[in-house]
């Protein structure tokens, strides 16, 4: 006797009119929402381009790389995260090149061949990741990526509309209307896909909108009219969610709470990495959270203040960004002036005397001289999930000593002290073995451990302070959404027959 078939998961997926126009977002608090439903939820995103990942599990209790939306939407869903929920993952090193992950795994092969090429080989791979969590799961939330509607992208697509129709998804199309034109976003999009493609959206959403909802009629009719598809909810503009932005830099305004006592500024090079481990410091009363891009914008800072390089897909590229800026000059007289200067996997790279690259993983060339350390690049990369007590510290970082903290490394580079600098007896402390150094002074703190700064115990050593739990942060969402989507839509998009908003 056959045992009864098992339906596969009901699909919701998320597309935007275009990059930014909070795709993750909605995601990210779907799957909250419906995990509070009672249902076993998981998220996916057949292929991701960014630089913030994150280290989670891969067949066989292997660990591999996911992006950080993903990431963050798993632990949403109250899922554990791991490398079906992102399948692809584009790590950009330069704007005509990235680094290709499969499942996890850097792939030399998929990495060196052409864009289109790559997309047919890739397919069954994704295609089976999406089966499989589908067949463990009641519903799975999809985020597309960028637009389903860039037709000169539409035959080679592997993470909008294909994925959609593969999935028989019920897609909502998102878009900002922050940024103007946001009805004929909306309809330009629905008008550019085939008619069994259209079929598949169930509801356009209005994002981070300010002013009197009341004013866009008649708009969302006429919309209607032309589409037969409903604006199913209008989202008020939300600053202060507290989830980490997945693409480029959170916005520059200052929000702390309170007198500001401390500046964190983080330099913005071209290929920064895993910024969304910035995120805590938004919520931390007293402090600012900078972009830096020019020398300008460290001018004024006092010794308490923080510069931070943060980690890179391209140290020796980032690193020459900088010095063409003048950002090495600023970043030394703020350390030289007893500033706090704090160094992240490619920050604390840079922070030593040179790189080394023997096997053409990323480049050659001098450090800045703040830690007497020396970065050599290698073939395999370390990718793993780390716990570690701090040693004892001095100066500027004394608070960290003894704390012990969890986090994450994804790194080509070993680094170590300088031979010939050591032999005279300039070393560095070692705070964390292996993997944090100290100068000598005491402000300078370079360390390969992402995360740092989203350890409570870490965040209440340096700040005395703590941010928002994840946990507080997904049910905000959660009840956000609740709020601002039409009444039964949510709960509709996962009945068996669906057709409440068509």
């Amino acid at each position: 006797m056959t045992a009864p078939s098992v339906r596969p998961a009901l699909c919701v997926m998320v597309l935007g009119t275009t990059s930014g126009a909070g795709k993750s977002w909605l995601a990210t608090a779907l799957c909250r929402w419906l995990s509070n439903q009672g249902l076993k939820v998981a998220p996916f995103k057949a292929q991701n381009m960014s630089n913030n990942a994150r280290v989670v599990v891969g067949p066989g209790g292997s660990l591999g790389e996911i992006g950080s939306a993903q990431y963050f939407q798993a632990l949403a869903a109250r899922a554990t995260p791991e490398v079906r929920m992102n399948p692809l993952l584009l790590k950009p090193e330069a704007d005509t090149h990235s680094q290709v992950v499969l499942l996890g795994q850097v792939s030399a092969e998929l990495t060196a061949m052409p864009w289109r090429g790559r997309s047919e080989r890739v397919w069954p791979a994704i295609q089976k990741a999406l089966d499989d969590l589908r067949a463990d799961n009641d519903v799975v939330v999809i985020e597309g990526a960028g637009s389903p509607a860039e037709i000169n992208l539409h035959a080679s697509d592997i993470v909008n509309m294909r994925v959609a129709r593969h999935a028989q998804a019920r897609c909502l199309l998102v878009t900002d209307i922050d940024r103007g034109g946001a009805f004929a976003h909306l309809y330009g999009t629905w008008a550019l896909l085939p008619p069994q493609e259209r079929a598949l959206i169930h509801g356009f959403v209005l994002n981070k909108f300010r002013g009197d909802a009341a004013l866009l009629a008649p708009a969302p009719q006429m919309l209607q009219d032309l589409t037969r598809v409903p604006t199913v909810a209008t989202l008020p503009m939300w600053w202060q969610h507290g989830l980490p932005e997945e693409d480029g830099v959170f916005d520059d305004r200052s929000r702390s709470q309170g007198a500001v006592h401390t500046t964190v500024a983080v330099i913005a090079y071209p290929r920064l990495s895993n910024l969304d481990e910035f995120q805590p410091l938004k919520n931390i009363p007293g402090v600012r959270l900078l972009w830096a891009r020019s020398p300008a914008e460290l001018a004024g800072l006092q010794p308490s203040d923080w510069v931070v390089l943060p980690g890179s897909k391209a140290t020796a590229a980032d690193l020459a960004w900088l010095r063409a800026q003048g950002l090495d000059a600023a970043v030394a007289a703020h350390a030289q002036a007893g500033g706090r200067v704090l160094g992240v996997c490619g920050g604390l790279q840079m922070l030593g005397e040179a790189l080394i690259d023997p096997n053409g993983i990323d480049g050659n060339g001098p450090g800045l001289g703040l830690l007497p350390l020396v970065t050599v690049f290698e073939t395999a990369k370390t990718v793993r999930h780390t716990r570690a007590r701090f040693a004892p510290l001095s100066g500027a970082w004394a608070a960290l000593s003894g704390v012990e903290v969890s986090g994450y490394e994804i790194h080509h580079g070993q680094t170590a002290q300088h031979p010939a600098m050591a032999a005279k007896g300039d070393v560095a402390q070692e705070v964390l073995p292996g993997l944090a150094w100290q100068n000598n002074a005491g402000n300078v703190l370079g360390l390969y451990l992402h995360g740092l700064l989203e350890d409570p115990a870490a965040l209440q050593a340096l700040f005395g302070a703590a941010a928002p739990t994840l946990e507080q942060v997904f049910d905000g969402m959660a009840a956000y959404i609740d709020r601002h989507f039409a009444p039964g839509v949510l709960t509709a998009l996962t009945a068996a027959d669906c057709e409440t908003s068509r």
